[in-house]
């Protein structure tokens, strides 16, 4: 294998801390501006600033193995990885390969002209720019440098891919029967077309008679098809209006099933279903509830200043991003204003920072993660480890809508976390097709 030379930009570092590792017995460059760039995010409170500050001192520690401006040696069958400043490169080649057109004071432009450098001091490999900024890609590819993205691992090749958690299959009209009148339907491996998973929702269509269908809920060909038990929250009022809400409550109603993932679009239900199935099972009037508390978190992506600059205690910071869950309790309880201070000063409801979470044990509650579409996979990876005995926790969102740029469709935490918990019995899962907000609300999440 040709030895080639990588120019990783700031935003692969801030995705993956142990990217450096990740290249084989390549040679690794690193533009002086990207450590600059770095140091700028690491007081943030989320999974970049766990990343700029783990590289920091993943560089600090190889400096013990020799000279960062000179090159160290990652390991055994790895590459070099050494600090360069463009500057430097450019004096010792005696001329500006830079195009006009580029503002040297731009630091996208610092590292693209560090490249360039590494590339003419270097002419006999092959110099290769990795960066997840898609202009600096094609900014490259502009004046003839190679670029490529930083291909982290995808959890499906397509968002259509997505595991749904529904599926139809067609049986024969007296085995709806026999379901109606409460027998145990057992399927065969021959009945079967498709591999079916756990707790997944079967839509049985007649197959001579179309019209005639059941729903039941697959758990194993050796246990029997299950009717959809829970169809109703009824202390909170709340009915399903579609198959996939009734879906979404018999999993979430179901204390045997730890982890349930909802994806679906905006006004879908799903973090209204989350919210009052947790409620009904932390403070429902029957007296027997399985969790003492009810945690609520979601990712902070914040635009401008971070969570640490807004005034006041965890809850007060934490409520500008949890608005969504106020705006559900609100509507849960008759827009009552102060239902969300009433339950967290009782501690039945806990607003959590997702980046405390870690190095917490989580025992007896109810935990919902809602837009963890933001996460990524081992941000997801931290908070479902932090789950303790008797624990069930909820993740919601929808991967079309996500503000994370350091992550996508393919690769965001929630993806992963919908196709690698599938197979097991433990797990749920539910894909909302229809919005239920408003007709408003629905047609704007289609045609916009």
């Amino acid at each position: 294998m040709a030895k080639k030379n990588f120019i990783l930009d700031t935003s692969v570092y801030l995705t993956d801390a142990d990217s450096i590792f990740k290249f084989d017995n390549h040679d690794i460059f690193i533009p002086l501006k990207v450590l600059e760039e770095i140091d700028k995010h690491k007081k943030r409170q989320d999974m970049v600033g766990l990343n700029a500050r783990k590289i920091i001192r993943t560089l600090d520690e190889l400096r013990d193995k020799g000279s960062l401006q000179k090159g160290i040696r990652l390991a055994k069958g790895k590459g070099i990885i050494k600090v360069v400043s463009y500057d430097y490169l450019y004096d010792c080649l005696n001329e500006t390969l830079l195009p006009s057109d580029l503002d040297i004071r731009i630091p996208d432009h610092i590292i693209i002209a560090t490249a360039m450098a590494v590339r003419q001091a270097y002419s006999r490999r092959k110099t290769i720019v990795v960066a997840r900024d898609i202009n600096m890609r094609v900014i490259c590819d502009a004046i003839g440098l190679q670029a490529e993205d930083y291909l982290t691992e995808k959890a499906i090749t397509s968002s259509e891919e997505l595991y749904q958690g529904f599926t139809t299959i067609s049986v024969d009209d007296q085995v709806i029967d026999r379901f109606y009148a409460g027998e145990e339907i057992f399927l065969e491996e021959d009945e079967v077309e498709e591999l079916l998973y756990p707790n997944q929702y079967l839509l049985m269509v007649s197959n001579s008679n179309p019209q005639k269908s059941a729903l039941g809920r697959f758990e194993s060909l050796h246990k029997p098809l299950r009717r959809v038990i829970y169809e109703r929250i009824p202390d909170w009022k709340i009915t399903a209006r579609n198959k996939e809400q009734a879906f979404a409550i018999d999993l979430l109603m179901d204390p045997s099933v730890k982890i349930v993932s909802l994806v679906g679009r905006a006004g879908s239900g799903k973090t209204l279903m989350a919210i009052a199935a947790g409620l009904q099972q932390t403070l429902g009037l029957r007296g027997d509830n399985p969790y003492t508390r009810l945690i609520v978190s979601r990712p902070v992506q914040p635009m401008g200043k971070d969570i640490g600059f807004l005034p006041g205690s965890l809850q007060e910071k934490m409520l500008p991003w949890l608005m969504p869950i106020q705006d559900n309790l609100r509507h849960l309880l008759g827009n009552d204003k102060s239902a969300l201070e009433m339950y967290i000063d009782s501690g039945k409801i806990e607003i959590e920072a997702l980046t405390y979470i870690r190095g917490r044990s989580i025992s007896n509650a109810y935990i919902i993660i809602d837009e963890a579409q933001n996460l990524t996979k081992h941000e997801i990876k931290t908070i479902i480890t932090r789950i303790g005995e008797g624990t069930k926790i909820i993740l919601t969102g929808d991967i079309e809508q996500i503000d994370n740029v350091y992550v996508n469709e393919t690769t965001n935490g929630l993806a992963h976390a919908v196709e690698k918990f599938k197979e097991y019995p433990l797990a749920g899962h539910v894909t909302f097709k229809k919005g239920e907000r408003s007709d408003v609300a629905t047609l704007a999440s289609k045609v916009l």
